[in-house]
């Protein structure tokens, strides 16, 4: 891929409804076919890469939950099923019980889960991530705190010697050999991925871990390439998304997964994104993955449904980017919308998709979608 190309425009992304069958017009926005190079997800509804902590050894290596944690939503007729943040090495980790892709090891175990999937229709992400600074933290629901050697802890590594917050663990600011280690890591990742049959790879670049770190003013105070100016900060996404590019499949698609704004002032904000996100697409990033916040406990954050649709629709329009729009978007008329509307390519569900496996069938079912495709011959009694 030659990073000095133009953004790919919607014709060359299939973005139009040049890629959707005859008849089309029937069918709803959200239902009609999407190609991504060389890669068709058969309607627009994603599966968030949503964390299990759930790898029982410690050792990062992908379990018969995950199997069945993802299995089932493709069963459940979503276009494409991510795998969790998938730490590129072992200290990248959010928590010691995350998923992790830093050895050939954790690609055989993957490989299957990944075929599941395809075989039942859906295209198969997965994210590739680096907690940075926050790392080596206790499962939520044993109270998202730093933890020390002796709980199985390590210390975290960051752009700067700051914690995230005061129960978290002050992070060793990273070197030069730190920085190049860690891109090698994400292009090593995105190989094992390649191998273990997964169709569509993402970015982790939100949230408040490694990348959207080196981002953020307030994570990133160094004062080396890698700091100060907007060009020093994106400069280790960048670096990683060519390492990736370089390593992943000119025919498999590449998605960012960005914090549109810190929702906190003289943070990381929507006009910062916007300018990133034309730059990721002239590297080969076919789409751009809208979330916000993470990286401050300080944020002040508009919870309501879609609050973060506005940022997918800016950057689509504004950097000329495919955009796929997540957070608190729970029915099928208001995902039709936003993809009817222009305002994303793609909708993501995290929360719905773990209340309702199938909510892809039921929401081809209310928008009366002709397509009976995606169920499962076994569950046909039902329709």
């Amino acid at each position: 891929m030659n990073p000095a190309r133009g953004p790919r425009t919607a014709s060359e992304t299939g973005a139009s409804d040049n890629v959707s069958p005859p008849g089309a017009a029937a069918i709803p926005h959200l239902f009609r076919p999407l190609r991504l190079r060389g890669v068709t997800l058969r309607n627009r509804l994603v599966v968030s890469p949503m964390c299990q902590y759930s790898c029982e050894a410690r050792d990062g290596l992908a379990t018969s939950w995950h199997l069945v944690h993802l299995g089932t939503r493709a069963v459940g007729g979503a276009g494409l099923v991510f795998a969790e943040a998938t730490a590129v090495t072992p200290e990248g980790r959010i928590s010691p019980q995350d998923l992790g892709i830093w050895s050939d090891a954790h690609a055989e175990v993957l490989a299957p889960i990944a075929a599941f999937v395809k075989a039942q229709g859906a295209a198969a992400g997965i994210q590739l991530a680096h907690a940075g600074r926050k790392a080596s933290t206790s499962r939520p629901w044993e109270g998202s705190r730093g933890l020390s050697d002796a709980e199985g802890g390590w210390v975290p590594v960051g752009p700067s010697p700051i914690p995230f917050s005061e129960t978290y663990r002050t992070p060793r600011e990273m070197t030069g050999q730190d920085i190049a280690a860690v891109v090698r890591a994400f292009a090593e990742a995105a190989d094992r991925a390649r191998r273990a049959g997964f169709d569509v790879l993402e970015i982790h670049a939100a949230h408040g871990y490694l990348l959207h770190e080196f981002l953020s003013p307030l994570a990133n105070r160094r004062t080396d390439g890698y700091g100060g100016s907007f060009e020093h900060r994106g400069r280790l996404l960048m670096e990683v998304v060519d390492a990736v590019r370089a390593s992943w499949p000119e025919g498999n698609p590449l998605c960012v997964r960005l914090s549109a704004t810190d929702w906190v002032p003289g943070g990381w904000d929507a006009d910062d994104s916007i300018r990133l996100s034309a730059e990721l697409a002239r590297h080969g990033v076919d789409v751009v993955d809208c979330s916000s916040g993470g990286t401050s406990p300080a944020q002040q954050v508009p919870l309501g449904p879609g609050y973060q649709v506005p940022f997918a629709e800016r950057i689509r329009r504004e950097a000329s980017v495919l955009t796929m729009a997540v957070g608190l978007i729970t029915t099928a008329e208001q995902a039709e919308r936003i993809v009817a509307k222009g305002q994303a390519d793609l909708v993501a569900m995290a929360r719905e998709f773990l209340r309702h496996p199938y909510a892809a069938l039921h929401a081809a079912a209310t928008l009366g979608s002709p397509d009976a495709a995606a169920w499962p011959a076994q569950y046909l009694r039902a329709r």
